[in-house]
């Protein structure tokens, strides 16, 4: 008898912690996720920004611009700053993607500022005596970008009675910068609806 009780003492403490654990697609995590959290989501960053390059493709000053364009333009990839309240805004992801996306457009020859760091410091090395001269790259020799792109993402929460309507905007704009004229400013939004039970979230 006492075995039986402990025996089912058991199956009801297993039965209660257990776990389970599956591979879902990206449409499926999104929808999962929206069930347990209100907070940006990768797949809000894929679609914001497949959503600029769409619209840097339809901007009529921008179309102008890249016809006046020879050859492939030089672009400077700035950072897209986190103007949100939230301090783990994942701002890396977008920069991250856009850089990833814009590379894979072919439109332009892509300048990293990270990247761009990096090389001086390498430079500037091979340039203190530590390499041999006949195969140190000299200074002074990088290219030169054309334009600038910069970016920012605010976040604007309203709440009541429970229900919660946060409201994203990312903003990017590009700047010749040898004659200091903007030729494209676009934005995207992003509406994240939550509403909490009296229960509890």
């Amino acid at each position: 008898m006492r075995t039986l009780l402990i025996l089912g003492l058991l199956s009801t403490l297993v039965s209660c912690g257990s776990f389970e654990a599956k591979r879902v697609n990206a449409d499926e995590s999104d929808e999962k996720a929206l069930e347990i959290t209100d907070k940006w989501l990768s797949r809000d960053t894929e679609q914001v920004v497949r959503e600029v390059l769409k619209k840097m493709k339809s901007h009529r000053g921008f179309k102008r611009y890249m016809r006046g364009k020879n050859d492939i333009p030089t672009v400077f990839i700035g950072e897209v700053k986190n103007l949100t309240a939230d301090p783990y805004f994942p701002i890396n992801d977008i920069n991250d993607e856009f850089l990833n996306e814009i590379s894979a457009s072919g439109d332009f020859t892509l300048v990293d500022e990270a990247a761009r760091e990096a090389i001086l410091n390498e430079i500037t090395y091979q340039n203190d005596g530590m390499v041999d001269p006949r195969t140190a790259k000299q200074v002074g020799r990088q290219t030169g970008a054309d334009l600038i792109i910069f970016g920012n993402v605010y976040m604007k929460p309203q709440s009541r009675d429970g229900k919660t309507i946060k409201q994203y905007s990312v903003n990017l704009r590009m700047t010749d910068i040898e004659r200091g004229v903007e030729v494209l400013r676009v934005r995207t939004k992003v509406s994240k609806y939550s509403e909490s039970s009296k229960y509890g979230w």
